[in-house]
């Protein structure tokens, strides 16, 4: 025991030095009403006797300041301590809309005391709607609170203020083993709970000796002897007015029938409480010889009374846990403190609806004796909680710390595995064949089916419904939710309306179509179309070199020559949408003629189109085969053919493709003079071939300013279905277009 005491005296002295050596904790205790005073009384007079460790400020509120209900704060005053700020918060019409107003008048008032105070810790008890405007006021304001009774169970709205209250605390000051655990189950610090027992009972459990006749005469006549009387306390219940409002009815009509002397108490301020006094005082209680009805009686007196009583009725928290400690019988009513820890001294009558049941219970109970009850403190409450304030490092970070349990893995509470599964039917119409595929939101195909792209706008139209119909069936089989339909298609494309306006003449029958339509009204599902050389800078800029890249471009080496160009990390498309015809830049004024019908393109140098003539005519003429090289009869010259030739040193071969990606070079030197990218990427079969060429000639014709310039090769394996789930994954997640 020595060892602990001196351990603790070490780590406060420790915490005292953090805090800086001349810094007392400035503490505020706010308290509202007659029954949290009770509590916050001896903590309060632990603070006050400690002046080298603390600085007392009081703020009194709510109903302490109202007439009806007793001037409480003037119990405070008696006590000798100083109330710096008194704040008139109560709205008066006792129903749910005056508390909830209350709630609002008193955030509205607290703001500026608090900026006068700079307390360093916030003092808060229990669970009333006054409490609630404390704490969230000093959580809004960066203010440590300390909570006092967090983690009790008990009915009506109660619950949840209290449990608000502890989400909203740094600190907590517990009465039970169970509290304890309920706070620590809703995932607060353990170190940062104290178990200390209520500090009321450090009042409690010394008090039954004092002279008590005198008291009881006071309140209840010099004719009353002890264990001959009665002390009633009933609420409402903010959840059932009308229900508590009528067992209230019906627990009066059972006094008057029980014929016992009745100290009764008027209820709080809740809503609900004028209709309770109109039931009192339309029975006549206040004018009745065997009742005693008063606003308010002081805590050292209320405790004797209690001790002494033959009984106590209602449904305050005080007869099921203060009561308790002097084994006086209680009849608990109804449902307000459901769920709360009892001695044996408590009779339950959940279902109060009839008289004869109270009175019943009343017969039961009065008189009786039970064992003194400690389950709420054994009278050390105060000490624990002083030492628990001194070790309150003021530097620890201000933000609190939930400690959640270890939960199972899931994998679909799985943030990765949810991206996964968001995902998008990407189509790819290309001269030859159709595809489509499922594509998860990190660029995975999930599933791809090919078929030929047929020759008719009818026949194509349908086999991309029936594809993508098909897909979409099979998405939820491998537990992939689709978000949109997206179409990369050769051409010049509208994608605000999905029309395509103008096809190339690898696809034929495909001008001035309308996709998005036709697919989104079969498929239920938004649909977006795009060029095919846009949807490349899109699959680039979403899973290639271009993430996260603000100016680059895309430049794709395949049948034909294509691109998309990406300005301030969004896509250029143009007035007409005609931007990034990359491949009909014009680097010769008289060189060969290409598909668009103009001259010099660099379609017409760089494509496979181009490379398969210039192939051609080399074979026609028994100038491409060189040693090492063989073709079937019926094989056609092809652009691979080409490049094979060069490679095994066909110089005329060799000399074709270097004109080619000198003519690709150029167009990318007019590009970085236009548009002046960081980056240029470029994609498709012919990449590899020709990155080497278009360096060269950045390096001999591009000015000195756009040199330093990035060209690499595209690292992805299919970026036009990759381009298309983008046109869905990006702009469903962005909301924009």
């Amino acid at each position: 025991e020595v060892y602990f005491k001196n351990l603790s005296k070490q780590k406060q002295k420790e915490v005292m030095e953090k805090n800086g050596n001349n810094h007392k904790l400035r503490v505020c205790v706010a308290t509202c009403n007659r029954a949290d005073y009770s509590k916050l009384a001896p903590i309060m007079f632990g603070i006050k006797a400690e002046p080298q460790f603390f600085e007392l400020d009081v703020v009194v509120l709510g109903s302490h300041l109202i007439d009806d209900y007793g001037n409480t704060y003037r119990m405070i005053e008696q006590d000798d301590f100083d109330i710096h700020t008194r704040l008139h918060t109560i709205v008066r019409g006792e129903d749910e809309a005056a508390m909830v107003e209350s709630v609002g008048l008193a955030l509205v008032k607290l703001p500026d005391v608090l900026n006068r105070l700079k307390p360093d810790i916030m003092i808060v008890h229990g669970d009333r709607f006054d409490a609630l405007a404390l704490a969230t006021s000093a959580a809004l304001m960066n203010i440590r609170i300390l909570h006092i009774e967090g983690g009790e169970v008990s009915g009506t709205i109660d619950d949840s203020i209290r449990h608000a209250i502890t989400k909203l605390a740094h600190y907590h000051v517990c009465c039970t083993r169970s509290a304890e655990q309920h706070l620590i189950a809703m995932c607060e610090d353990h170190d940062r709970i104290l178990l200390a027992g209520c500090p009321s009972y450090d009042k409690l459990l010394s008090a039954k000796n004092k002279d008590y006749m005198s008291i009881i005469s006071m309140w209840l006549g010099e004719d009353v002897k002890t264990r001959d009387y009665i002390v009633a306390l009933q609420h409402p219940v903010t959840t059932d007015i009308k229900h508590s409002i009528k067992m209230f009815e019906l627990t009066l009509d059972a006094l008057i029938s029980f014929n016992k002397r009745t100290l009764v108490l008027f209820p709080n301020v809740d809503a609900g409480s004028k209709e309770m006094v109109r039931v009192m005082r339309k029975k006549g209680i206040e004018h009745h010889p065997n009742f005693r009805a008063v606003k308010h009686v002081p805590f050292d007196q209320f405790i004797q009374l209690v001790a002494h009583a033959g009984c106590m009725i209602g449904n305050s928290s005080c007869g099921v846990r203060e009561v308790g400690a002097f084994g006086t019988p209680v009849i608990n009513l109804g449902t307000r403190q459901t769920g709360r820890e009892t001695g044996e001294n408590v009779l339950h009558v959940r279902d109060a609806d009839t008289q004869d049941k109270i009175l019943h219970a009343l017969q039961l109970q009065f008189g009786k004796q039970y064992p003194c009850s400690k389950i709420y403190g054994d009278g050390n409450a105060v000490p624990r909680i002083l030492k628990f304030l001194k070790s309150i490092d003021l530097k620890e970070p201000l933000q609190k710390k939930f400690c959640f349990p270890p939960v199972k893995d899931n994998i679909s509470q799985d943030i990765d595995h949810i991206l996964e599964t968001q995902s998008a039917l990407a189509v790819d119409l290309g001269g030859t064949n159709l595809r489509v595929a499922i594509v998860s939101m990190k660029g995975e195909i999930v599933k791809k089916y090919t078929q030929l792209n047929p020759k008719t706008y009818e026949d194509r139209l349908a086999l991309i419904l029936k594809m993508c119909i098909e897909a979409a069936s099979e998405a939820v089989n491998v537990n992939c939710r689709i978000l949109g339909v997206g179409i990369s298609t050769g051409g010049r494309v509208n994608p605000r309306e999905g029309i395509v306006l103008h096809s190339t003449k690898l696809i034929q029958e495909w001008s001035s179509v309308d996709l998005r339509t036709p697919i989104s009204d079969a498929l239920h599902l938004p649909v977006w179309v795009d060029n095919d050389g846009n949807c490349a800078a899109l699959a680039e800029r979403k899973f290639g070199h271009g993430k996260g890249i603000e100016n680059f471009v895309t430049l794709i080496t395949g049948t034909g020559i294509g691109g998309g160009i990406v300005h301030q990390h969004e896509l250029i498309h143009g007035s007409s949408f005609c931007a990034a015809e990359l491949g009909h830049i014009v680097v010769s004024l008289d060189g060969p003629e290409c598909l668009c019908g103009s001259q010099g393109c660099i379609e017409a140098y760089a494509s496979g189109i181009a490379l398969q003539r210039e192939a051609k005519k080399l074979h026609d003429d028994d100038l491409l085969l060189v040693e090492g090289m063989s073709m079937k009869e019926e094989e056609i010259v092809s652009a691979a053919h080409l490049i094979q030739a060069a490679k095994l040193g066909n110089t005329k071969a060799e000399s074709i493709l270097r004109t080619a990606g000198t003519a690709l070079g150029l167009g990318v030197v007019n590009i970085l003079h236009t548009v002046n990218p960081s980056l240029v990427i470029l994609s498709g079969v012919l990449a590899n071939h020709y990155v080497n060429a278009v360096k060269d000639v950045i390096n001999r014709q591009a000015l000195s300013s756009v040199k330093t310039v990035d060209v690499v090769v595209s690292n992805l394996a299919d970026p036009a279905l990759l381009g298309a789930a983008s046109l869905v994954l990006d702009y469903t997640t962005r909301r924009i277009y």
